[in-house]
């Protein structure tokens, strides 16, 4: 699978149109997490444009940057809280992160269930994941002129059935981007009207979707198969002698 390389991503975000996105996912991301004070927040694939929104109020943050992708120092101008990881096998102690942002993650990875495990084992028992992925019915998945036209889309069905079989229960969703990826300056000033035509008229079409899952920590028993007897009959071998006998008696009776 081809992954848009860290340099790509960084000039996206450095652009008129990937400065959009992030100023609207960012309205999104804080709707659903308000306030994560006191937190451990570690940012997987390339979520560095959207941790600073939660810099001041977490305990930590970190940024994991997959090897494939590459990566860049983060944040400017201050010790370095990113590190290259292989996604499959996280650097880091079983339940020690709170919260998990997944952008240009989930989409873009080679095995999504190893990476998915790996979350699983780094989250504490209360731990949350929040998931930015293209969504496959949106435009924005089918121009490969942005981050999020590359890799694997999903449908929120898809997602849903994903995080679930990943031993995570999906709490909340959001939706984003219907305006088309355009970076001419008309496109942009029609963002506002886009947005909010798009969430009221198809919602189903945005270019992103965003879900915010839990942590199972207990699994369902599987029910036990009742184990049902079957009767074999088994012929017995008896002496010519006696047979011969019982096949006389048969013959007479009739």
């Amino acid at each position: 699978m081809l992954r848009p390389d860290v340099i790509d991503l960084r000039e996206f975000y450095a652009s008129r149109l990937g400065q959009t996105v992030r100023r609207l996912l960012r309205q999104r991301l804080r709707a659903i997490w308000p306030d994560l004070q006191g937190l451990r927040l570690l940012g997987l694939g390339y979520a560095t444009p959207y941790l600073r929104l939660f810099e001041a109020e977490t305990e930590r943050v970190l940024a994991a940057m997959p090897g494939p992708q590459g990566v860049v120092r983060w944040p400017r101008g201050k010790p370095g809280r990113v590190m290259l990881v292989d996604e499959e096998d996280l650097p880091l102690p079983d339940a020690s992160i709170d919260r998990i942002l997944l952008v240009h993650a989930l989409e873009n990875a080679d095995n999504v269930r190893a990476m998915l495990r790996e979350v699983w084992r780094v989250l504490t028992p209360q731990g949350r994941l929040l998931a930015v992925v293209p969504n496959r019915r949106g435009l924005w998945a089918h121009i490969d002129a942005t981050p999020f036209g590359h890799g694997h889309p999903y449908t929120p069905p898809q997602l849903t059935r994903l995080m679930r079989d990943a031993l995570f229960s999906p709490l909340q969703s959001r939706q984003a981007l219907w305006y088309p990826p355009s970076e001419r300056a008309f496109m942009l000033r029609m963002v506002p009207a886009w947005e909010a035509t798009g969430e009221w008229l198809w919602s189903r079409f945005s270019g992103v979707l965003l879900l915010e899952a839990e942590k199972q920590v207990f699994m369902p028993a599987p029910l036990k198969r009742q184990k049902t007897r079957t009767r074999h009959f088994v012929l017995q071998p008896q002496p010519a002698a006696k047979l011969a006998d019982t096949v006389r008696r048969e013959s007479d009776q009739a």
